[in-house]
């Protein structure tokens, strides 16, 4: 079945957020205490925000939403640091039944097409350490390590 990769629009909502909440059943079950159950993940006034700044896509499948990227631009300004402008992935799915078929694949050379196209700096992102059917697709796509956050309970 064809693959569309487009701008995500209001009419999808119901269904992003139906993948959002499944994801995030994912990070209760591994962080209960961190995480909690919500009604909500995405507040539509947020994912409407998103919708027009065109900084949502989705990906779909027969008219069905099968996986969404949700990225924001970085832009790293100081004296300490080289200036940089990046972006940041700030929610990367695609639903369960769906994984493994080269969906994640295409919204990420997407994603990265979009940074050489406009000259940014880098595309970054943030993973679940426990996640790691995510981290082993981000490795095998070139991602690296940049950092490691720690904690202490």
């Amino acid at each position: 079945m064809e693959l569309c990769i487009r701008a995500a629009e209001m009419k999808d909502y119901e269904s992003v957020e139906a993948i959002m909440q499944e994801v995030h059943q994912m990070h209760v079950a591994w962080r209960p205490d961190i995480y909690r159950n919500t009604d909500v993940v995405f507040e539509r006034a947020y994912y409407e925000e998103l919708v027009k700044a065109h900084q949502l896509w989705v990906a779909e499948q027969a008219d069905d939403v099968v996986g969404l990227l949700n990225f924001q631009y970085r832009h790293i300004t100081s004296n300490k640091q080289v200036t940089r402008t990046t972006i940041f992935v700030d929610d990367f799915v695609v639903k369960e039944g769906y994984r493994g078929q080269g969906i994640g694949t295409r919204l990420l050379e997407k994603i990265k097409e979009k940074v050489r196209r406009e000259q940014l700096d880098g595309l970054e992102l943030q993973v679940n350490a426990r996640n790691l059917a995510a981290r082993s697709m981000y490795e095998r796509f070139g991602f690296t390590e940049k950092s490691i956050n720690m904690e202490l309970l």
